[in-house]
This record gives C-alpha cells, sequence and structure tokens, in this order.
C-alpha cells in the first residue's frame, strides 16, 4: 500500500512541479517582462527550488562520447554486450583512425567494473568508466530497475548476482581485470572463490573499493542498522510490491524511494544546506555552481529498486550472519573458499572518512585471501575520501586512478610476459595474512591493419 501511496503523492505533485519551472523562467527569461518585477531573482529562484524538489528523476545516461587516449582523442561508443532479464553488460567501444592509436589500444588491458545493485544506478560510476576508458578497453554491470522486470521473469537471488559476475567474467575472457564498487565487493569475491574451487581460470587481478567483506569491523550507522533489526524486520517493513503502472507489476521488491530516504536521513544537514546554497547560487547568477549542483542530485536523486529476494540476502548474509568471512556461505551446494584464489593479485581500497563501509571492512579480504602469494597483495587507504571520493571526482582522478592502473598494469604485463610497470609508489602491500576461518568438511569440487575506421 506504502508504494501505491507514494505512487499518487508522485502523480499529484507532477503538475505543480511543472508549474513552478515554467513560472521560474517567466521570472528570469530576458524577453518576459516579469524579469521587472521587484525581487523577481529571488522568485525564479524559488520555483526553481521547488521545481527540483519536487520532480521526478529519470535514469541518467553515461554520456561517455569521447576520451585522451595518449594524447590522442578516440571516440567512444556505448554497447550492450550481453543483455539479461535483472542487468545489461555494457561495452565501451573505443574508435580511432590513428594506426598507432590502435595498436596500442588493442594491447591494453580488459576490465571489467561491477556495479553496485543498492539504489543508484550504474551512471553513479561515470567518472570511474571514464578515467578507465583512458588506458583499458572497459565494460561495467548496469543493473536494471526491479520494477521494470516482469513478475515472469523469476526472483533474483544474491546467488543469482554471483552467476551473472561469473557469466561476465566467462564471456570478456580470464585474462579480464575485475573492479569492484561498494556492495558488489562480497558477491565478486564469492564468484571468483567459486572460479578457483571448480578449477576454473580466474581474473589476472580484483580491485575492492570500499565494500563490506566484514561488517563486523568499524561498523558504521548503515551497517548498525542491518545488524540490529531482525531479518523479519526487513521482510515486514521495507518490502512492497510494485505498483499496477509498472512492468514489473506485483514484483516485491526494495522500493528506491525508500532507499532514497535513507540516503537523505544519513546527511539531512548536509542536504539542506546544498539546497539552500542552490537557492542563493540561483539568485547570484553562478552558472557553474548550479549546474554542478544539478548535475550531482539528478544522479543522486535517480533511485531504482531492489528485487527483495535480493535484498533480503544481502542482509542476512553480509550484515547478520558474516556467512563470507566465517567460512559457511553456500552456493550451490559449493562452500565460498577465497582461501582457493591463488593467482588473482588483490587490491583493496578503503576512503578515511567513508561513512558506509568502515575501516578495514574492505581489507578483511586479505585475511581470506590466504592462498595468494604476498607480493600479489596490496592496500591503499585514501587520505581525506570519503565513500564517494574513492571513485568519483578529483582525488579518485589524481590520487586513486593512477593506483588502480598501475596495479593493473603491473599484474597484465605479467600475464604477456613484458617486463611488469615500476612498484606502485603508494599502495602498500597487505599486511601478513592471517589463517583462513575453518569451514565445515563439505568443499567445493577441486590481424592485418585497416585503413578505414577501426576498433579497441
Amino acid at each position: 500500500m506504502l508504494y501505491q501511496l507514494y505512487e499518487a503523492q508522485r502523480a499529484l505533485m507532477a503538475p505543480f512541479a511543472d508549474f513552478a519551472a515554467a513560472t521560474a523562467k517567466l521570472y528570469k527569461h530576458p524577453l518576459s517582462p516579469f524579469t521587472q518585477v521587484p525581487g523577481s531573482q529571488r522568485l525564479s529562484a524559488g520555483f526553481e527550488l521547488l521545481h527540483r524538489l519536487g520532480m521526478d528523476y529519470e535514469k541518467p545516461a553515461f554520456e561517455i562520447t569521447a576520451v585522451k587516449s595518449g594524447g590522442v582523442e578516440i571516440a567512444v561508443q556505448e554497447q550492450t554486450a550481453l543483455e539479461k532479464p535483472f542487468c545489461r553488460l555494457i561495452r565501451f567501444k573505443r574508435f580511432s583512425d590513428d594506426a598507432a592509436t590502435l595498436d596500442r589500444m588493442k594491447e591494453q588491458p580488459s576490465v571489467l567494473v561491477v556495479a553496485p545493485l543498492s539504489g543508484h544506478h550504474a551512471t553513479l560510476l561515470r567518472d570511474t568508466v571514464k578515467s578507465l576508458l583512458q588506458d583499458h578497453k572497459v565494460w561495467i554491470t548496469d543493473w536494471t530497475d526491479a520494477r521494470m522486470v516482469p513478475v515472469e521473469a523469476g526472483p533474483f537471488h544474491l546467488d543469482d548476482y554471483i552467476r551473472y559476475v561469473q557469466e561476465f567474467i566467462g564471456l570478456i575472457g580470464p585474462d579480464v581485470h575485475v573492479i569492484s564498487v561498494c556492495q558488489p565487493t562480497v558477491p565478486v569475491l564469492a564468484a571468483i572463490s567459486l572460479l578457483a574451487s571448480a578449477g576454473k581460470p580466474t581474473p589476472l587481478s580484483m580491485t575492492m573499493m570500499g565494500g563490506p567483506i566484514d561488517a563486523r569491523k568499524s561498523p558504521t550507522a548503515v551497517n548498525n542498522l542491518a545488524m540490529n533489526r531482525s531479518y523479519e524486520w526487513f521482510e515486514s517493513n521495507v518490502i512492497h510490491r510494485v505498483p499496477q503502472n509498472y512492468p514489473g507489476a506485483n514484483r516485491a521488491v526494495y522500493p528506491g524511494f525508500l532507499q532514497h530516504t535513507g540516503f537523505v536521513a544519513m546527511n539531512p544537514d548536509r542536504h539542506a544546506t546544498a539546497h539552500y546554497d542552490y537557492f542563493l547560487d540561483l539568485v547570484r547568477g553562478d552558472d557553474d555552481s548550479t549546474d554542478s549542483h544539478r548535475k550531482f542530485y539528478d544522479e543522486y536523486n535517480a533511485v531504482l529498486d531492489l528485487p527483495a529476494e535480493y535484498y533480503l540476502d544481502t542482509i542476512k548474509t553480509v550484515f547478520q550472519d558474516f556467512s563470507l568471512v566465517k567460512g559457511t556461505w553456500e552456493v550451490d551446494g559449493h562452500l565460498v573458499r577465497p582461501q582457493d584464489i591463488t593467482t588473482t593479485a588483490l587490491l583493496t581500497i578503503e576512503g578515511e572518512l567513508d561513512d558506509i563501509s568502515g575501516a578495514g571492512q574492505t581489507k578483511a579480504a586479505h585475511g581470506l585471501c590466504t592462498s595468494v602469494p604476498q607480493e600479489r597483495q596490496f592496500h591503499y587507504d585514501v587520505a581525506g575520501a570519503g565513500h564517494y571520493g574513492i571513485f568519483s571526482g578529483r582525488r579518485w582522478r589524481d590520487i586513486v586512478y593512477p593506483q588502480v592502473r598501475d596495479f593493473i598494469a603491473r599484474f597484465q604485463a605479467e600475464r604477456v610476459g613484458k617486463t611488469p610497470v615500476a612498484k606502485m609508489a603508494k599502495a602498500r602491500p597487505a599486511a601478513k595474512k592471517t589463517r583462513a576461518p575453518a569451514v565445515a568438511a563439505k568443499t567445493a569440487p577441486a590481424k592485418a591493419r585497416r585503413s578505414a575506421k577501426a576498433t579497441a
């Protein structure tokens, strides 16, 4: 019923939001006589703010059409490599007519970015992808809003997430480097562990950024909520049915609007200040600041519904039972054993001021991957960075990305038999490994250059 009430409220507010947008333009347009009204700038700014507060936010586009690689601008085209009911695997195909640039791009590493399925769209990682495209072939998981998936497509569990990741790795090939950001660090580690246990090829490297590998360490407000409420509480209070006006009608979901409310509730003062500053910037005519505000909140306010079974599985497995770190997690009858990973290099990254995944939670992966040689394990703490700062913005571009790039290049060079790049300057080897947690007795089974436009 709550979802239906929300939809009714949204439909009721839509005309008022449109009216506010039109009125804001009426008091701002240079040809409008209303611009001569005393206080017109404040009136326009006020109505613009009302419009932003009441409007619907659709999924943004990646809008990555070109990047610079080796000082040369190259075109980028977004392509769907594989489409499944709950996810599209997107490849950002790069194009160049320059023969030298093409040869260089063909030799660059392949990277799979596993985006979080935790409320926001994959476009939240736009900055991550854009940086990676300078030196890599890039794929990303673009998770589908559950309200758009018909009930006939069936459920989507955490185990299905793992199977999707394994399928994507298999499609790209074993020479891929996998980057997981936030929530997917856990299922990605599980996916690679199960591949290793089954004797299948594993990625060359895995980079894990700001994720709850062990949510018991330095628990944040997000962790405490998940740990202190019962599974039944989440099932009864946050799971609702999709209304009839969507393709996924009657599907049980954790609605995006509830997730967005939770995001804002974590830092209400910060958001209130940001919107007041936006109002003042509109009055002053500070176009750069207002554009920056719109760009951020167009992304931040665009949320998606999560399949109920996936969300509840995550709550129980990651935040209540801690099944990964306790060695009790089973997928399709096989234990998840990170200690079976032997060749995949590991880099973990944490932000000093991360208020979503606390200090030590991601680094805990090193204590689980005990069979990965010490010289293939690295950890990097990003000073002054919050959760979003480790994969987006200035700190990501100037500080974090060079570490990720050099880490990938190091083990790509090793794979193709070339001299590895110089040792990463700031990322340090992980602390000495500890023994993996004991687990139950049951274990898993052991081309010619083309003169026309070309791609990479």
